[in-house]
């Protein structure tokens, strides 16, 4: 896949997910200007109200447009973010992709062959789609998480009209700015804390659950450590793209405890069955916890001698070349 590909296929998922901070915005400004405005002008007003609505939602609009077009040459698979972006054939799964122009910059300086750095993450991509693919509630769960949390970003027309006083209304730059820059975005409530802790928690767990599946079906591949060390090097650093994102919508979609789960997983795998491991992807209700990442050992105490119907979620990650694990590297 390439840049401008990646980017058009997944415009329709960013839209989901940032339109109630763009419709936030919007209102606010128009209510900070209209509690400028005397109440004897208000109906001439109106139309006024309506145009600055437009211009908060073009402003934000051609800025989240700015940072996905970042994230294209940023990106090096279709799982690389964590929020499932790429639709696959049925509602629940996601499409396997890479790109092979970010993969071949990503590999400069790297004293590793580039077809093993291709090949590594192609396993990580088929791997982190598979994942998608057997927990039907585990993409629909996650955007809603998301979506759910923007929905509780509130921007007040206070806060609206005190940025607006310090800038230049015609300077569209200043403007760009004030949409961007995340400082329009209030402080967190303690529901969106605790709603924020989850969706990074989930994104751990998926980030880790895939290193270790990843690790295993590749365990023949020599320099399968050092690209897994680059892998999460980048994506716990955060790219600009992503940061730009985080200040846009208000959501860090890094997972922030990515060697953590990983560990968990690792310490699951080495004490229960593949099958047992994977059974907490059948229902969100049984997922690990955040005090599972700290403390595995309650988590394999209550998986052992609990298995769940055999839907060979490795035996399927193994045969990832050989059956319909195809990854769209065009």
């Amino acid at each position: 896949m390439t840049r401008g590909e990646w980017a058009r296929a997944t415009i329709p998922v960013w839209i989901q997910i940032s339109e109630p901070v763009a419709r936030s915005i919007s209102t606010a400004g128009a209510r900070a200007l209209g509690d400028t405005i005397p109440e004897d002008e208000s109906a001439t007003a109106a139309g006024a109200f309506a145009a600055l609505r437009r211009l908060g939602g073009t402003l934000f609009s051609l800025q989240l447009g700015q940072i996905i077009g970042q994230l294209s040459g940023e990106v090096l698979s279709g799982g690389d973010i964590g929020i499932p972006l790429l639709d696959g054939i049925l509602e629940h799964e996601l499409r396997a992709v890479l790109i092979p122009q970010n993969i071949s910059a990503f590999a400069e300086g790297l004293d590793i062959p580039l077809h093993d750095v291709m090949l590594y993450l192609a396993i990580r991509e088929i791997a982190h789609a598979r994942l998608f693919k057997h927990s039907k509630w585990l993409k629909l769960g996650l955007v809603a998480s998301i979506t759910d949390y923007a929905n509780g970003i509130s921007i007040n027309a206070e806060s609206m009209r005190a940025a607006m006083s310090d800038i230049d209304l015609s300077d569209a730059e200043a403007l760009r700015r004030l949409v961007s820059d995340g400082s329009l975005i209030p402080p967190k409530t303690d529901d969106q804390v605790i709603a924020l802790t989850r969706i990074e928690t989930l994104l751990a767990l998926i980030e880790g659950w895939v290193d270790v599946v990843a690790d295993n079906a590749a365990h023949r591949l020599p320099s399968r450590h050092a690209i897994a060390e680059m892998v999460i090097r980048n994506r716990a650093v955060g790219r600009p793209g992503e940061k730009a994102l985080a200040g846009l919508i208000g959501i860090d979609a890094r997972p922030r405890r990515l060697r953590e789960a990983a560990s968990m997983w690792r310490a699951l795998d080495a004490a229960v069955s593949a099958e047992e491991r994977d059974s907490v992807w059948a229902h969100p209700d049984v997922m690990p916890t955040s005090d599972d990442i700290d403390d595995p050992a309650a988590l394999i105490s209550r998986l052992s001698g609990h298995v769940a119907p055999p839907d060979a979620m490795d035996d399927a990650i193994r045969r990832l070349i050989d059956e319909d694990g195809t990854v769209d590297g065009n």
